[in-house]
């Protein structure tokens, strides 16, 4: 692991690093936020972003803002990439595809499964690579768009790896919509029973108490990929179907962008920090 940069913020640090990956094949880029408590040498507990289609590890950190309130919370924030990079990576020429693409699945198809396996990435090898590097406590996923639906994937495959999940603007239900279809036949291939599997609503609607976390979702009234590409109401069903203890947020007049997430990225900051704490307890 090589430490590239290295930018005070609030106190605390945001570096990058740069890493190989035996799961992906590739080199991968990677953010940490370190908060001012860390540097400290205290023990500090953990939130994984995932970020949307087209993005790096740079977007969120960049212009969510959410490094005044981590400083402040003592929470680390840890943002991957999006996908695996680089000339052998299989690529396509669309925004929805490929690298900057990677839908946090594990793909079975030519050319995608000799390097998108970002599921197993951001769940198994990434957080391998940390503990052997820093001594974080507890963590907590979110992340907006592509990324929501990824964070939902993890916490609801893995919940016993985390003690909270939110999300902004999540795909909620990508094998019913043009996103998600098209990510998933590139991926998975062409018999839809095979995507079950990766589709939070699929998930949650048969989620056992065992597998409940605290759930925080936040979408935008105002976004206009709301009806055709994010479907909460699906996501919203499947938790009634279940049980599952999701917070369903209606904002009006606010979009898709990062405004909608620099303007409530506090509140789910402090969400998660009221879990996170307890575990530490």
């Amino acid at each position: 692991m090589q430490q590239i940069s290295c930018n005070r913020s609030f106190g605390g640090e945001h570096r990058q690093y740069t890493h190989a990956s035996a799961v992906l094949g590739c080199s991968m880029r990677f953010a940490v936020y370190l908060p001012p408590a860390a540097l400290a040498g205290a023990r500090v507990p953990l939130l994984y972003w995932l970020s949307g289609l087209t993005c790096s590890d740079e977007n969120f950190m960049q212009k969510a803002g959410a490094q005044r309130v981590a400083a402040e919370l003592g929470i680390a924030i840890v943002a991957p990439d999006t996908s695996p990079r680089g000339d052998g990576v299989a690529d396509d020429p669309a925004y929805d595809l490929g690298q900057g693409a990677g839908f946090y699945l594990n793909a079975t198809q030519t050319p995608w499964a000799a390097h998108y396996r970002m599921y197993d990435y951001v769940s198994q090898e990434l957080p391998a690579l940390l503990a052997a590097h820093f001594d974080f406590g507890p963590a907590a996923i979110a992340g907006h768009s592509m990324g929501g639906h990824g964070a939902l994937l993890c916490a609801l495959k893995r919940p016993q790896d985390y003690v909270s999940v939110s999300a902004f603007s999540p795909i909620a239900n990508p094998v019913n919509v043009p996103w998600g279809q098209k990510a998933f036949a590139a991926y998975l291939g062409d018999d839809p029973s095979a995507w079950l599997a990766w589709d939070a609503s699929e998930l949650m609607a048969t989620a056992t108490p065992a597998m409940a976390l605290p759930c925080r979702v936040d979408v935008g009234l105002a976004d206009s990929f709301l009806d055709s590409q994010l479907q909460p109401q699906a996501l919203e069903a499947a938790a009634a179907n279940s049980g599952y203890p999701l917070q369903l947020h209606r904002h009006p007049g606010y979009d898709h962008s990062y405004y909608f997430v620099a303007s409530f990225i506090e509140t789910q900051l402090r969400f998660h920090a009221e879990y996170l704490q307890a575990a530490t307890q």
